[in-house]
């Protein structure tokens, strides 16, 4: 596994440096790229993060901005990774392989990457902050349910941004079944669950492991069938 990159984390800036690697990955990458679309919809929703941050939307800013930092260097972690040439986890393996897949849409790669991102990784971000901070899940309930309310205005921007024509969808068109399989509410209830049981799991190394597996490999089908081609190619 790649060393993940640690930020120092501030009251106002800690969010800079991953909106800046996220900023060098737009340029680099082509917009059709499926790991590309994802992360335009991910910077957008970190630089609004980032300024809910510093408006004070949030209670306690330092942790708010930890849990930001820590959720974002777990995507970081993975691009890297997959840079060297290392296999990516199983959450975001689909993401990578169908990246370029002309059969998969846009709407289908950003909301591959948010079920990876939020299924899997939000709750090993809880985690990690809490070990940051020392502090228990609880202590940081609030600022994940702000974050979690910023997400879902978002995710309907996007929904409105990448649908794939003027109007709704059909009910016909095989999209609207998917999108109606998948629901950002309930990967977020399912990431703090799952944050809590890490948690309680945490002096009990093989069992943490253990769960952190089963759910990396979960949510990894989840994304699989987000991505399922709908065109030919």
């Amino acid at each position: 596994m790649a060393q993940t990159q640690h930020f120092p984390v501030g009251p106002f800036t800690a969010v800079d440096p991953v909106v800046d690697r996220m900023r060098a990955f737009r340029a680099a990458w082509h917009p059709a790229d499926g790991v590309a679309v994802f992360n335009r919809v991910y910077l957008t929703v970190t630089e609004e993060i980032g300024h809910a941050i510093e408006a004070g939307t949030f209670a306690d800013r330092r942790a708010a901005a930890t849990l930001d930092v820590r959720f974002a260097q777990r995507y970081l972690a993975v691009v890297e990774a997959v840079g060297t040439g290392a296999p990516p986890p199983a959450c975001w393996r689909p993401l990578f392989h169908y990246r370029r897949h002309p059969g998969v849409r846009p709407l289908q790669f950003a909301l591959a990457g948010i079920n990876a991102h939020i299924g899997h990784d939000l709750a090993l971000a809880v985690v990690d902050t809490c070990r940051t901070l020392d502090c228990a899940p609880a202590e940081l309930e609030d600022d994940f349910d702000r974050v979690g309310d910023i997400l879902v205005l978002l995710e309907e921007r996007i929904r409105e941004e990448l649908m794939p024509g003027p109007d709704l969808l059909e009910v016909a068109d095989p999209l609207t079944h998917l999108l109606g399989c998948w629901s950002l509410d309930r990967a977020r209830d399912g990431a703090w669950l799952a944050a809590r049981s890490l948690w309680q799991l945490r002096r009990l190394p093989d069992l943490a492991e253990e769960f952190a597996e089963r759910l990396d490999r979960s949510v990894g089908l989840v994304g699989r069938m987000l991505l399922t081609p709908l065109a030919r190619p």
